[in-house]
């Protein structure tokens, strides 16, 4: 029985020091690995987003995000809804693994990148149930979830907005 335990016990070591090791390698990269969070994205021209139509990103599936601060880049999944791109998140108060969200709350100034193009943008939060609600449905549509019906999503679920940052307002070393 001690042999099994102590077997165990190096196989949860082995697992938590890769862990360790596949993080912060990734925080050392141009953008996420997989599903790992990485570093900055560094690399990709730069677009303007002011009057751009997103609907080029309708079928894209995912895309590469960075808030500008703390300056570490994901993988997340994107809506086009109302002429406008929308990133959901769901159980935003979780925040063992998911600090992002209250960070966006703070600081919403953001960096897309998209088929290795770079977008500055804003993240805005949806706040209206109803337009949530539409954002939630074309989620659905398009990655097969399903939400909770009938209730407070506030709580469960949030949508941000990506709304256009000049040019201009890119932090140095980004750029």
């Amino acid at each position: 029985m001690k042999s099994i335990l102590r077997g165990a016990g190096y196989v949860l070591l082995a697992l938590v020091v890769v862990g360790i090791a596949v993080s912060t390698f990734a925080r050392f990269q141009d953008g996420p690995v997989g599903a790992v969070a990485g570093g900055a994205l560094t690399s990709g021209d730069w677009v303007e987003t002011a009057g751009l139509d997103w609907s080029f990103a309708a079928d894209v599936d995912t895309i590469e995000f960075q808030l500008l601060a703390p300056p570490r880049s994901r993988t997340v999944w994107i809506v086009y809804h109302d002429n406008s791109l929308f990133i959901p998140c769901a159980l935003p108060n979780f925040t063992l693994w998911k600090q992002w969200p209250h960070e966006a709350l703070a600081d919403g100034r953001a960096i897309i990148r998209i088929d290795g193009k770079r977008y500055a943008v804003n993240l805005v939060k949806t706040e209206d149930p109803g337009h949530l609600g539409a954002v939630l449905d074309l989620v659905g549509k398009k990655y097969g979830s399903t939400g909770p019906d009938d209730q407070d999503l506030s709580n469960l679920v949030w949508a941000f907005r990506l709304v256009p940052r000049p040019a201009d307002d890119r932090t140095p070393g980004l750029v």
